[in-house]
């Protein structure tokens, strides 16, 4: 009996240890999932960002890109595709990648935003030589756009400028080195602060430091050359005037940002937009101590007017876009920033070994013991874009610059000049650049895009004559007589693009 009752008590034990075992392993009531919700507030693709009250936004594109005989998306010139000769790429491709992060979030003091643009890309192999071991290798190169903070109308970082006309310096498509007004694409660093008086009327100021836009500021030249010596200045001069050089690029340390002011008033009719900018030029030494002395700084300035007229009678989304710049010492807010500031251009003559056209861009100039010499220019640039249906678009565009320099600074340079090439040819550095194309935009489905550009550009330059130039390794150029000639550059552009 004392055996039973043992065993009954032994597995009611182990029924309950079991039964214990079995309510620990239960599973726990597991939190609720949090999915991501749409945000609305500031239009589609917007998600707010798990446990937080902030909108993200995710875009960008995907964009093959094919030219034809140009160089670099657009003219022929420089190192190597001014050469025209077997180093110059007669095709060329580009693949890239856009990324595109917008963040808001709404506060008691307004919405919050920050921005940012990063691209990814890979070029065509470029050469710079005529031996294997001179080529340079195309890699992948990371750019960063557009990078900013904006709050309660202020915009601290980097982003386009309020100087700038909304379509950059592409009125109706066309290439990256279109002259007539200003272009901060690829961004510049600055602060802005714009007020809005409603019914599409904003003003804008900046402090922008313009050292940090695509190539940085234009030449500020230094014409003096060692002792001054015929033999320096053959050396100096000649060899740096074959690049488009007419002396050192010679600033000093930065100290004054750019002042941009701009007025725009944006409605369903189109936009108009007047924009002024102060530009301070602080050069370095006459020599190459501090004891050989300084020009005093200068202030340069500019102003822009744009225009943009929508839906003309041609048709729905039809558009004009127009612009027109003067500059004074702030070159780069005209020969904008992705214009070669100095470049060549080589070409067939009969007269000589072969023709160049050479053409350099400066705010200023100065030599030993002168002022800054400031250089004027002005230009314009439009485009029209006509719609045929929602599949099919053509454009026509244009711009056209102009470079003076003063008289002062054409003494200088052209002293260099005639000790360096005697008095064969005439010398006068102002030049005058012109483009014109035309393309055609396929739209399948909506987000994927294919187009083809082409366009025409026109170097007119004022030297004439012939002179004796010296080598060029990197052109693979010999010594010889060459005729100072226009020249002429013709680019197609093809492109797929899928924006996300």
């Amino acid at each position: 009996m004392k055996l039973v009752k043992s065993l009954l008590l032994g597995s009611a034990a182990g029924l309950i240890a079991v039964g214990g075992a079995q309510a620990a392993d239960l599973p726990v009531k597991a939190k609720a999932v949090e999915y991501v919700k749409i945000c609305s507030l500031y239009g589609a693709g917007f998600y707010y960002m798990p446990g937080t009250d902030t909108c993200i936004k995710f875009g960008g594109y995907v964009r093959a890109d094919a030219w034809v005989n140009g160089g670099d998306y657009g003219f022929r010139q420089g190192v190597n595709q001014g050469s025209n000769n077997r180093l110059t790429n007669y095709w060329g491709s580009r693949a890239r990648m856009d990324l595109t992060i917008d963040t808001r979030t709404a506060t008691e003091y307004g919405v919050v935003r920050t921005y940012a643009d990063m691209v990814f890309t890979w070029d065509t192999t470029s050469v710079t030589g005529s031996s294997p071991s001179l080529f340079s290798t195309g890699s992948a190169s990371l750019g960063l756009y557009h990078a900013f903070i904006q709050f309660a109308g202020f915009t601290f970082g980097r982003t386009v400028s309020i100087f700038d006309a909304p379509w950059q310096s592409y009125p109706a498509g066309g290439p990256d080195t279109l002259p007539g007004g200003s272009n901060h694409v690829t961004g510049v660093n600055q602060v802005a602060y714009t007020a809005d008086f409603g019914q599409g009327i904003t003003a804008s100021v900046a402090l922008q430091d313009e050292t940090t836009s695509a190539g940085g500021e234009s030449n500020l030249f230094n014409t003096t050359f060692g002792a001054g010596t015929p033999a320096a200045i053959i050396t100096a001069f000649g060899n740096g005037f074959t690049t488009g050089a007419y002396g050192v690029n010679d600033w000093g340390g930065t100290r004054v940002p750019d002042l941009v002011g701009a007025i725009r008033v944006d409605q369903a009719w189109g936009l108009a937009q007047l924009s002024v900018v102060g530009h301070n030029m602080h050069p370095g030494y006459y020599g190459t101590t501090e004891v050989t002395g300084h020009p005093g700084d200068k202030w340069g300035w500019a102003v822009q007017g744009s225009l943009s007229i929508k839906n003309i009678p041609t048709g729905p989304g039809d558009s004009i876009n127009l612009q027109a710049v003067y500059t004074d010492g702030a070159t780069r807010y005209n020969f904008q920033s992705l214009f070669p500031q100095t470049f060549f251009m080589y070409g067939g003559s009969s007269i000589a070994y072969q023709s160049i056209g050479i053409a350099a861009l400066a705010d200023g100039v100065f030599g030993l013991g002168t002022g800054i010499d400031t250089v004027k220019t002005w230009g314009f640039r439009g485009g029209y874009t006509h719609n045929w249906n929602p599949n099919w678009a053509s454009a026509i565009y244009g711009g056209y610059g102009a470079a003076q320099y003063g008289n002062t600074g054409k003494s200088l340079i052209c002293g260099n000049f005639v000790a360096a090439f005697g008095t064969t040819a005439t010398c006068n550095p102002d030049f005058n650049f012109g483009v014109i194309g035309v393309n055609t935009v396929w739209t399948p489905v909506k987000n994927l895009a294919f187009t083809a550009d082409l366009s025409w550009s026109h170097l007119d330059q004022k030297y004439s004559g012939t002179i004796a130039l010296p080598a060029f390794a990197a052109t693979a150029k010999p010594a010889a007589v060459y005729e100072l000639k226009d020249q002429n550059s013709l680019a197609l552009l093809l492109r797929a693009q899928r924006n996300f």
